[in-house]
């Protein structure tokens, strides 16, 4: 549907359906008649001037304007004074008869705004289309982008007011403009209802420092923001170096690590005030200061029910080791080990209270899991070691996420803000390595807006042909056989893979991993930059860590602590567990270490509770409570090199 096709201005400007609809309740058909009319007859900027006035009539007619005999200084006046669109709109016809279009330009955009304050979006979308056309100046360009951002945002099209932010910046970047406020507030609001946080939370920094009347409130908000952050996304934050950013990054890290000891805590907060004298976070600080200590709770008697018989026999007793390796006798805890195989959860109520237990571990096994929750007469605070499916869980119910998608979350948004522009995922076919494939590409989507080509493999004879062709290096042996066919001479030439891919992402087990990445090396052209290579913690084993590694050199993947030296790692535990277990899986090294974590969290998750900004830096990875009551992970990055694996930091 067209509607104003302003022949003066060469310039056509379409509104679609929703938009058209829209407008028609708000003009009758005599209105849309005039509207033509006057589009048809009269120069381009009058006629947008009386299609505005017209749209502004939804309920009430506007103040008649004043003839052509009213001097300048009136219409100056009536600009200083005025409150509503319509009384702009009509003030930018008088203008326009004293030929005075630029300030009528000036009004029209005024009204578009005002648009916006009266809970007009619509009007103030369709004007600023009109004005599009007609707008010369680099900044009224700019606003007209900002206000139409805004206007899309309350019509809850995000994704066009997210291209009208970055329509903005392109001419802030052409033009050599600065960036509003208005600007980073849209942003901000556009950011976080497309459910990405950092971007979000920059934006909001930004409008913070541009803000004269930020006030205590406005401080509160980010903190609040930041306190939602997992470690690897405030990492990331960093990086973007929004305004303030090193004074709030400390005062994070300090709550993190500290905030659940509260003398440590507030010798770490006047450290930090000393340090940052003038930072608007010395609100924050003051009010943290002033915290009474909450008293937690000191669990005596503990339930751990994990299978200790059965098929799952020696999954259970790899947790009980965890846990009994975290088990401190000064704790004055006393751990009761109940056998899930063996147990009648119907009877289960009865017993926990027989033991006087008072805070339970587990089960480990998703379906005792389901069978427990389902017994509601238990209301004692639970530690769950798996994820129930489909239940949401009540207050005194916590359980820790182990799932490979978080990994996958966190691997996507991190590399997608490393500037690469054609990512190919390579997956094994298995049922896991999809889910983690696919989760990654869905995140890369969500934030860049591309879908990353996906490319499943099989271990076996077909993966080089798999990979040359995802490559599109079969392509480069059938040109050149092609050219040797047609010719007399034999040629000789290096192989060229397709230069569009930038990154790749290795979603497989080691041994799979170990097989590709030398395809991969060999199948990159000597001309060509080499491709990085990056994989889940599928990909990587202590095991081979201690062969030969050369053919994963370059390798970078996530990885938990207790699987990767780091400085998170415990490494007397590490060593000693390698003595006593040296060849353990590495899916049972996973579930020691969550047994190992779940004892720690148990007199910690109230703290975690209470106070969002609590992390525990643990075995499985740095955990973090949200408000679903279920313990997410951030986890590190390691590196294979020609002679070691360790641990790095992603720029």
């Amino acid at each position: 549907m067209r509607i104003g096709h302003f022949k003066n201005t060469c310039v056509e400007t379409e509104v679609d359906e929703v938009y058209y609809k829209a407008l028609l309740k708000s003009m009758d058909l005599l209105t849309l008649t005039l509207t033509k009319w006057f589009s048809s007859h009269k120069s381009g900027l009058f006629a947008l001037a009386t299609v505005a006035i017209l749209t502004s009539c939804t309920t009430t007619q506007p103040n008649k304007p004043t003839t052509s005999a009213v001097k300048k200084t009136n219409v100056s006046q009536t600009l200083e004074t005025v409150l509503t669109a319509k009384q702009l709109v009509a003030n930018a016809s008088i203008q326009m008869s004293s030929n005075e279009n630029d300030a009528a330009v000036t009004s029209l955009l005024t009204a578009s705004e005002l648009y916006l304050t009266e809970a007009k979006p619509h009007q103030a979308l369709w004007l600023v289309k009109q004005l599009n056309a007609l707008a010369e100046i680099p900044q009224q360009q700019y606003q007209l982008a900002i206000i139409e951002a805004k206007s899309l945002l309350a019509l809850d099209r995000l994704q066009k007011a997210y291209q009208a932010l970055q329509s903005a910046n392109v001419i802030k970047e052409q033009f050599q403009l600065t960036h509003g406020l208005g600007y980073y507030q849209t942003l901000a609001k556009v950011q976080s209802s497309r459910n990405l946080p950092i971007a979000a939370l920059e934006a909001n920094l930004s409008a913070f420092a541009q803000n004269s009347a930020a006030n205590n409130d406005d401080i509160e908000l980010i903190w609040q923001q930041l306190c939602q952050l997992s470690p690897w996304q405030h990492q990331q934050l960093v990086k973007m170096s929004p305004p303030n950013i090193k004074g709030w990054s400390k005062l994070l890290t300090f709550a993190n690590k500290f905030g659940d000891d509260d003398t440590r805590f507030k010798r770490y907060l006047s450290q930090w005030q000393r340090e940052f004298k003038t930072h608007p976070a010395q609100h924050i600080v003051t009010n943290l200061s002033q915290y009474e200590p909450i008293l937690s709770n000191e669990f005596e008697h503990v339930a751990v029910i994990i299978p200790l018989s059965g098929k799952q026999e020696r999954a259970g007793k790899v947790a009980q080791q965890g846990i009994l390796a975290a088990y401190n006798a000064s704790s004055g805890k006393t751990l009761h080990f109940i056998d899930s195989t063996t147990l009648d959860m119907t009877t289960l109520h009865s017993k926990l209270t027989e033991l006087n237990i008072d805070y339970v571990i587990g089960p480990l096994l998703k379906e005792n899991v389901t069978s427990y929750l389902a017994q509601t007469e238990i209301t004692l605070p639970t530690l769950l070691l798996n994820l129930p499916a489909g239940i949401n869980l009540l207050p005194h119910q916590v359980a820790l996420s182990m799932r490979p998608e978080d990994e996958a979350i966190q691997a996507a948004t991190t590399l997608s803000r490393q500037h690469y522009q054609h990512p190919l995922i390579l997956s094994h076919q298995d049922n896991a390595s999809r889910r983690i494939a696919q989760t990654f590409s869905q995140q890369w989507q969500h934030i860049t807006g591309q879908a990353p080509e996906m490319v499943f493999f099989n271990n076996d004879a077909k993966m080089q042909n798999q990979l040359q062709a995802s490559l599109g290096v079969d392509l480069s042996q059938q040109r050149t056989k092609e050219l040797n066919r047609r010719i007399k001479y034999s040629i000789k030439s290096e192989l060229r893979n397709r230069r569009d891919v930038d990154m790749i992402y290795v979603v497989g087990l080691p041994l799979e991993t170990k097989l590709l990445k030398p395809y991969i090396d060999v199948n990159i052209s000597p001309f060509a930059d080499l491709i990085p290579v990056y994989a889940s913690s599928r990909s990587h084993s202590t095991k081979i860590d201690k062969s030969d590694n050369r053919d994963l050199s370059g390798l970078i993947f996530t990885e938990m602590p207790w699987q990767l030296k780091s400085k998170l790692q415990n490494k007397a535990l590490v060593a000693q567990a390698k003595k006593l277990w040296p060849n353990r899986s590495d899916s049972l090294q996973t579930i020691f270490a969550m047994g190992f974590d779940s004892l720690a969290l148990v007199d910690k998750i109230s703290a975690m509770q209470n106070k969002t900004y609590v992390r525990h830096y643990g075995q499985t990875g740095i955990l973090q409570l949200g408000d679903d009551n279920i313990l997410k992970r951030s986890l590190i990055w390691g590196k294979y090199s020609r002679s070691k694996v360790q641990e790095i930091a992603m720029e």
